[in-house]
């Protein structure tokens, strides 16, 4: 599964790993994609996947 917000298209964030040694390695921060039925109008559902922030800010309105 892609690590995009079907709703606010959020992606996830790149930079680097900076231990103690300063060694910069590449890394990724996803954001929390979860799976969420969401009503798609006329009783049916559709499977979208939307980031924990937009679940708890009520952009989705689950079925």
């Amino acid at each position: 599964m892609a690590s995009v917000c079907d709703i606010c298209d959020k992606k996830p964030g790149f930079g680097n790993n900076r231990p103690w040694s300063r060694k910069a390695t590449r890394r990724r921060w996803n954001p929390n994609i979860q799976s969420v039925r969401v009503a798609a109008g006329g009783g049916t559902t559709k499977k979208v996947n939307a980031c924990t922030s937009c679940i708890k800010a009520g952009k989705v309105s689950r079925a």
